[in-house]
């Protein structure tokens, strides 16, 4: 299922590309794609990664959080 977020708490662009190769390394993620301008993150993925999803982001580095806009 396909999911949108605000992605914030991101410090640079290559932040947000090692942490978007690092979502699409997890099992039930098809595909990850972050937009570091728009603090966007546009993710499909299967019921089962959604948690490790969230946990992945959140311990990636200080401050970031994620809330689904669709």
């Amino acid at each position: 299922m396909k999911q949108i977020y605000i992605l914030k708490g991101l410090d640079c662009a290559n932040c947000a590309l090692k942490l978007e190769r690092k979502l699409q390394k997890i099992d039930g993620v098809e595909s990850c794609q972050i937009n570091f301008l728009a603090e966007k993150m546009t993710i499909d993925l299967n019921d089962n990664a959604v948690d490790k999803v969230f946990t992945t982001c959140k311990n990636f580095e200080d401050g970031v959080s994620l809330k689904r806009i669709k």
